[in-house]
């Protein structure tokens, strides 16, 4: 790991953790360019080198990271025994507003997942995914409460509509964090179209008295 990059202060450190991931997501490691993350960072690439060794432990830093963060920041803080789906996604949907306004390209995480064509990285990856695939998160939809939902519906189908709702607003705040310059992003408007999605959902697929 390379220790060094703490001697940056924070602002300058997230620069090159954002370039870095963005890079690696849209490229994967072996495309991806050392001269694109430090242009976008702002930093000289032998000074980054300085900071972070080489592109291999740059890469597997970033990987650690985030896991790390994604982890701490939300899969451990959204409550599972919140027994209103609507609740339970309107909170998670909170947290990755959260997340994205220090880190725009966070849940494209996965995507450093992907087999390389270094050996050595490829390794270190495998036992990465083997310690993250040990750890069982409850899925979003366990143990909800379905005694709301209108007594005509079908609970899987609304369950899987609900999703793709939500998949769907959190795709459109990417794009929109992604295509707009930072200093003109207004997260309270994405926060007042969240809270105006799950009162329609709730209009949708709830029961009157439970709206």
């Amino acid at each position: 790991m390379p220790t060094k990059i703490y001697d940056l202060d924070t602002n300058r450190r997230n620069a090159i953790l954002n370039a870095a991931l963005k890079e690696f997501a849209l490229r994967g490691y072996d495309n991806a360019s050392t001269n694109v993350i430090a242009k976008e960072a702002g930093i000289s690439k032998p000074l980054m080198f300085h900071y972070i060794g080489s592109k291999q432990d740059l890469f597997l830093y970033v990987y650690d990271y985030f896991a790390e963060l994604l982890n701490k920041e939300y899969y451990q803080l959204i409550d599972y025994d919140e027994p209103d789906i609507f609740n339970r996604l309107h909170q998670s949907l909170l947290l990755q507003i959260k997340l994205l306004k220090e880190y725009p390209w966070i849940f494209e995480f996965n995507k450093l997942s992907a087999v390389t064509h270094s050996e050595d990285i490829n390794s270190e990856l495998e036992k990465r995914n083997s310690r993250k695939h040990a750890e069982c998160y409850p899925a979003i939809f366990d143990a909800i409460d379905t005694s709301g939902f209108r007594e005509e519906l079908d609970i899987e189908k609304c369950e899987q509509i609900i999703l793709w709702s939500c998949v769907g607003f959190s795709n459109q705040m990417l794009e929109n964090i992604r295509n707009t310059e930072y200093s003109r992003l207004d997260y309270q408007s994405m926060e007042k179209e969240l809270n105006g999605l799950f009162i329609q959902l709730r209009q949708i697929f709830y029961k009157r008295e439970n709206n």
